[in-house]
């Protein structure tokens, strides 16, 4: 139980960190100049909260732990990635076909970062897991 503590504690803190900072860049840069008032002028933090809970669930489940099990940290790098890579260009697509100013860019963009972030994340994850002794994987 300690792993899987340690590993969801580390991937939250590695994907909040890193997204913090994206977010921090492309808000004024990619984001509102594309979308305007189409954002909100503050964030509501409770859906937020709730998204980030349940994506990291999603990491530790689809690329952390399977790659424990292994023992291979690279696919914890990759199925990261991947699920990354999907749940962005799921958003992202959805929003490209039915918002009117919604851009390529902003989907492509987002996709690459939605890759990198959710990779770099389950590997992290993934090594602090491995660092406590103990319980499965």
């Amino acid at each position: 139980m300690l792993r899987l503590i340690a590993a969801y504690a580390g991937t939250a803190l590695v994907f909040l960190v890193l997204d913090a900072a994206w977010l921090s860049f492309a808000a004024n840069r990619l984001y509102r100049p594309i979308l305007g008032d189409l954002l909100a002028p503050k964030i509501n933090l409770a859906p937020g909260a709730v998204f980030y809970l349940i994506y990291i669930a999603g990491i530790l489940a689809l690329a952390v732990w399977p790659a424990l099990k292994e023992g291979v940290w690279s696919r914890a790098t990759l199925s990261g990635a991947m699920l990354g890579f999907v749940a962005y260009a799921t958003y992202d697509l959805t929003n490209q076909a039915t918002l009117r100013t919604w851009s390529t860019k902003i989907t492509l963009a987002d996709m690459g970062w939605g890759a990198f972030v959710t990779g770099a994340a389950a590997t992290a994850g993934f090594f602090i897991a491995r660092s406590i002794k103990g319980g499965p994987a």
